[in-house]
């Protein structure tokens, strides 16, 4: 049985017997007025962090979310998207779409606004995505990629990228480590459909998004996730997970590489009103601004003393340089 297959068995198990216990989110359920998120779609909501962010949700977008689960993201996108078909969920597990389609029903008896035609759920596959070239404007999917190994994972990226429109984004929240796993870790076919053997250091996973084309990439959060342990898995030391929450956006690609932020900012404290690097980027006296790394090694290579630069927070959101 390939490690496909596993994958499927597990979630048709999660869609028929929902397993509370299967992931740990790490984010409170959204609080929007008037969304009420029936109780069976928390305990479905096997994923780690969110996709949901409603500065991508603005203009009553077109939106598609892989690996449906319990249909509480594709709920919370139809509040930005209320119109017949506005939020397309693709999954490849029968007994999920369907579990999704009962959830449907009752999140619209509990939401005035909300009509299942909203949603449409597509049987279909990651790696052959059922929808037309530049059709899309937000993508997401929520620890679904850390499933793929390599060349699956390129695949699934690929064609999120296909299906995008020119500045549309794909968000997605993600297990990552920077702990390299051991061999029986990597190949253990059960903990790679829970997301965990499959995580990649951020350095890769970041790479893996702009070898695809996405010219500028945002990471918005960096949290907690789980440990590995001896004693419950097959490892010989503590090996760390973090969640983390990503946006990549179909952006040309800048002839001196892609625009990444990690949550880095400058500050001007000099004697003028402001500093002008001369290439777009101005900074007013004594005001942060978020750049991205490229930027912030360019304006750290004038050797200036007059301008601080902040380290890494991995929290991005909005409002930079480029």
């Amino acid at each position: 049985m390939s490690y496909l297959e596993t994958t499927k068995d597990v979630y048709k198990e999660a869609a028929l017997t929902p397993d509370v216990g299967l992931c740990c989110t790490t984010n409170p359920i959204w609080e929007l007025p008037g969304l009420k998120i029936p109780k069976i779609m928390q305990e479905m909501n096997y994923g780690c962090g969110s996709t949901v962010h409603a500065r991508d949700l603005t203009n009553n977008p077109k939106v598609l979310y892989v690996g449906v689960g319990g249909g509480m993201e594709l709920l919370q996108f139809s509040y930005f998207s209320r119109q017949k078909g506005g939020v397309i969920g693709v999954d490849v597990v029968d007994e999920m779409l369907e579990a999704s389609r009962k959830n449907f029903t009752e999140a619209e008896e509990q939401n005035d606004w909300f009509k299942s035609e909203f949603v449409d759920l597509r049987k279909g596959d990651a790696l052959n995505l059922p929808l037309e070239d530049n059709s899309i404007d937000v993508a997401a999917q929520n620890c679904l990629f850390n499933i793929f190994k390599a060349d699956d994972l390129k695949k699934a990226i690929a064609e999120m990228y296909r299906v995008l429109k020119p500045h549309g984004r794909l968000v997605m929240s993600d297990p990552t480590c920077e702990q390299p796993m051991n061999e029986t870790l990597r190949n253990d076919e059960r903990l790679r459909a829970l997301c965990l053997s499959g995580s990649l250091p951020i350095a890769e996973y970041v790479k893996m998004l702009t070898d695809a084309g996405f010219g500028t990439i945002e990471i918005r959060a960096r949290k907690p996730y789980r440990i590995l342990d001896p004693v419950n898995y097959p490892t010989d030391e503590l090996i760390y997970i973090e969640s983390i929450e990503v946006a990549a956006i179909k952006d040309p690609m800048p002839e001196d590489g892609p625009c990444i932020f990690t949550g880095k900012a400058a500050i001007y404290f000099g004697q003028d009103e402001y500093f002008d690097d001369g290439k777009g980027h101005t900074l007013l006296q004594n005001q942060p601004l978020a750049v991205c790394d490229k930027t912030a090694a360019a304006l750290q290579g004038l050797g200036r003393d007059d301008i601080y630069f902040s380290e890494s927070t991995f929290h991005y959101d909005g409002g930079g340089c480029c």
